[in-house]
């Protein structure tokens, strides 16, 4: 199917968007009221097992049959998934299983860890998922309701690589629409990719005094991490090189036999992640061959920890264009930024996505403080509406 010129504004206007515009208006306080209930189901990192169930729930009592994979990724759609728009929210959140979870209110704001990040989202696709169950709006596209598992953190999108590996159930979609957090502007096309390791020195340690004069692992690192921090990074693409935790040693008197540090690179291009990667194996190579003395030497181990791939999607694609055409449909100004999100695995298959907030404002994100507050919520439930409207008849 090529993609076509819509004119969103008139397809706003047509008879059945324009009453499900008005549903989720109408509904708009209801879906409040669902988050309070949804935050309060633990989603930790690695498992997502009840929030899935609990989102599965809610799809089938909207009349879906949704498929819970072995990862508990859940999907959900009237018709074939070749194809399909796919709207998709994370399930899972940064918090521990124990984390306190009852929501807390206050001068109009809702607290909670993951109220915003992202129950709003899995919230705001519930209510979509529901009207277009009980409105047919004669979409040319079918739209698949998606759940994932571990877009966060070390989570490394797992979910997201899984749905749309070779063979995978969403591999043949036409776009993706993920659905994160809060907010009426944002826009995010370009996906920032990462690519975070765990480096460690090994070496035989020994007495500070005695031995010393020998190889000393941590010596070596830091001289690498030292170097690696001066290094100059383009400034666009946007890149970064942050080295996050380093540790080694076991004794104040002591030459350490092992030191490690993790390092995290992100940038919007591929390419340039695959030079600062090569870029890091050669200086640490360096600075571990310059630590030999004699017969000692050091050794040096690259484990790869999570690799989040980059891409974009054009600003004047189709998905884009009806992005921000539903942004300013609302009253607001888009905004198209950079962002790691769960796009980011099909934006890299060359699969358009974007991803954009649903309505409301927060702040505190993934802090025991998360608050959300449901100024412009409504509006960010019609915000949706158009763009999957807008896309499923443009792509």
């Amino acid at each position: 199917m090529a993609n076509r010129t819509v004119n969103l504004q008139y397809l706003a206007g047509a008879e059945p968007i324009a009453r499900a515009r008005a549903m989720l208006r109408a509904r708009a306080v209801s879906v409040v009221d669902e988050m309070r209930e949804l935050v309060a189901v633990p989603a930790p990192p690695f498992g997502e097992a009840r929030r899935s169930a609990w989102f599965a729930t809610r799809l089938q009592e909207a009349g879906y049959a949704p498929v819970c994979d072995e990862l508990h990724n859940v999907i959900a759609v009237h018709g074939s998934l070749d194809g399909c728009l796919v709207l998709a929210a994370h399930l899972d959140t940064v918090f521990p299983e124990d984390t306190p979870l009852t929501p807390r209110e206050r001068d109009g704001r809702i607290y909670a860890p993951g109220i915003s990040d992202n129950v709003r989202g899995l919230a705001a696709i519930l209510a979509l998922a529901r009207v277009l169950a009980e409105v047919d709006l004669g979409l040319p596209r079918t739209v698949a309701f998606v759940g994932t598992v571990g877009e966060e953190a070390a989570g490394d999108l797992r979910g997201m690589k899984h749905l749309f590996r070779e063979g995978g159930p969403l591999r043949g979609a036409a776009a993706v629409i993920a659905v994160d957090g809060s907010g009426l502007r944002r826009i995010v096309h370009r996906a920032v990719g990462s690519i975070r390791m765990r480096v460690t020195v090994r070496g035989s340690g020994g007495h500070s005094w005695a031995d010393y004069g020998i190889p000393n692992p941590l010596h070596a690192l830091t001289a690498a991490m030292a170097r690696l921090a001066s290094m100059p990074l383009p400034s666009r693409p946007r890149t970064t090189l942050t080295v996050a935790r380093m540790q080694g040693g076991t004794s104040i008197n002591a030459i350490p036999a092992e030191a490690w540090a993790e390092i995290d690179i992100r940038s919007e291009d591929a390419a340039v992640l695959r030079r600062l990667d090569e870029a890091v194996h050669t200086v640490l190579t360096e600075e571990t061959r310059a630590a030999r003395v004699g017969r000692h030497g050091l050794e040096v181990d690259s484990q790869r920890i999570g690799e989040r791939p980059a891409g974009v999607t054009a600003a004047d694609h189709p998905l884009v264009r009806v992005a921000r055409a539903a942004t300013r449909m609302i009253g607001e100004r888009p905004e198209l930024i950079a962002s790691s999100t769960d796009a980011n695995v099909p934006i890299s298959l060359g699969i358009p996505g974007i991803a954009i907030g649903a309505g409301g404002e927060s702040g505190g994100m993934h802090t025991l403080e998360e608050w959300y507050s449901d100024e412009g919520g409504a509006e960010g439930l019609e915000r949706l509406l158009l763009t999957v409207a807008g896309a499923a008849s443009a792509l």
